[in-house]
C-alpha cells in the first residue's frame, strides 16, 4: 500500500501579511497555552464573531526550530502544500489560513487556527481516559496508513534531523545566548544526569548516536516510511464532541517511520498513560493492521530502532524521572542497538 498523496495535493493560498490574514478581525489579545514550551508568541483573535488563535512562528523566537535545524517554516509549508487536507476525516487540525514571508529574513509565518483549546486533553498529572487514549492512537495509525509510502517533495524535516535535537551543539548555542528559554537549560542538566544514572553501555550508545545519528538513520531507512506529524504530546491533542481527534501544532512534519511518532507519544505522555507502554505499542500495531497496513515484515525492527532513537533525543528527560522509567527506556535502547 503506497500513498499517491503527492499527485492529489491541492495548494493552499498564503497571505502576504498578518493584516491581510486578519481581514475583518475585531479583537486581538495575547494568549498563553499552559503546555506551550517553544517560546512562540500567540494571540486570541475574533473574526466575524468567531474565536481564533494566531501563532507567530520564526526561528528567532522558537528554540525548537533551532534544535531541529529547520531551514524553513515547516507548518507553513505543510499548509501551503495542502498536506493537512489529506488527513482522515476524523482528524481535526484547526488551521484556516497562514501568512508567509515574515520576520527579518522572510522565513517566518503567522498561522491562523480555530480556537480548539477547550477540546484539548486537560492539563494534569492523572491518566487520561482509556477511550481517549485509544482514540488518539487509532488516529495516529489512520494518518500513517493514509500516507503510507509518502515521499517528501515539499521540503519538510528530513529523517536525519529527527535524531539531532537536544544535541550538544544546539544546547551550547542556547547557553551562549544566555538561555533565552527554559527547556534547553533543563536539557543540559538532564544530559549530565543521564551520564550519571544510565548504565555505561547505554550511555556510550546514546553518546555515539548523538554525535552521529547516521547508523540509526541508515538502519531505519530500510523500514517503511509515512508522513509524520512529529509532536504527539497531549498538549496538542484532544477529542471533539463528534469523536474526532484534534491534532494541533504541525511543526515537526516530514517523512519517516511511524514508530518515531509512537516513541514520542510514549516518552512525553508517560505519566498519563492509562495502561502500559507495551499495551500502547500493541494498540498502534493493531490500528495499523485495521487500517490496511501489514506489519509482519518490519514492525519489530522499526520499533526497536525508533525506541532507541527516542532515548537519543529524550534521554535527558528520562534521566530526570524515576528509576523505573529510565530503566524501561535503557532496556529498549539496548534492544535497538542490537539492530544497528
Amino acid at each position: 500500500m503506497l500513498s499517491d498523496v503527492n499527485t492529489a495535493l491541492a495548494a493552499r493560498p498564503v497571505a502576504g501579511s498578518v493584516e491581510e490574514l486578519l481581514t475583518g478581525a475585531t479583537e486581538r489579545e495575547p494568549f498563553g497555552h499552559s503546555d506551550s514550551k517553544s517560546g512562540v508568541r500567540m494571540e486570541r483573535v475574533v473574526i466575524d464573531g468567531e474565536r481564533y488563535v494566531l501563532k507567530h512562528v520564526h526561528i528567532d523566537n522558537d528554540w525548537t526550530m533551532r534544535f531541529w535545524l529547520a531551514s524553513s517554516c515547516v507548518p507553513l509549508e505543510v499548509w501551503r502544500a495542502g498536506l493537512m487536507d489529506t488527513a482522515p476525516d476524523h482528524i481535526v487540525h484547526g488551521m484556516v489560513g497562514a501568512a508567509g514571508g515574515l520576520g527579518r529574513d522572510g522565513l517566518g509565518a503567522a498561522l491562523l487556527m480555530h480556537d480548539l483549546s477547550d477540546l484539548l486533553v486537560p492539563a494534569g498529572d492523572g491518566p487520561v481516559p482509556l477511550a481517549t487514549h485509544l482514540a488518539l492512537i487509532d488516529a495516529m495509525a489512520a494518518l500513517a496508513a493514509r500516507m503510507w509510502g509518502w515521499d517528501d517533495t515539499v521540503g519538510l524535516l528530513r529523517p536525519a534531523q529527527r535524531w539531532l535535537a537536544f544535541g550538544d551543539a544546539q544546547i551550547a548555542a542556547e547557553e551562549r545566548a544566555g538561555w533565552p528559554n527554559a527547556v534547553p537549560k533543563i536539557a543540559s542538566g538532564g544530559w549530565a544526569r543521564f551520564r550519571e544514572r544510565a548504565p555505561s553501555d547505554v550511555v556510550e550508545v546514546v553518546r555515539a548516536l548523538r554525535s552521529s545519528a547516521e547508523p540509526l538513520v541508515r538502519a531505519i531507512s530500510m523500514t517503511p516510511r509515512t508522513f509524520l506529524h512529529g509532536d504527539w504530546k497531549l498538549g496538542n491533542l484532544g477529542v471533539d464532541g463528534a469523536g474526532r481527534t484534534v491534532l494541533l501544532d504541525w511543526t515537526y512534519c516530514g517523512e519517516g517511520p511511524i514508530c518515531y511518532d509512537l516513541g514520542w507519544y510514549l516518552a512525553l505522555n508517560a505519566d498519563r498513560l492509562p495502561h502500559s507502554k507495551e499495551e500502547t505499542i500493541a494498540a498502534l500495531r493493531g490500528g495499523l493492521e485495521r487500517h490496511g497496513i501489514d506489519t509482519s515484515a518490519w514492525w519489530d525492527r522499526q520499533l526497536g530502532l525508533c525506541l532507541l532513537g527516542t532515548l537519543v533525543v529524550f534521554g535527558w528527560e528520562k534521566a530526570l524521572g524515576s528509576d523505573a522509567e529510565l530503566g524501561w527506556w535503557c532496556e529498549r535502547a539496548r534492544e535497538g542497538a542490537s539492530l544497528l
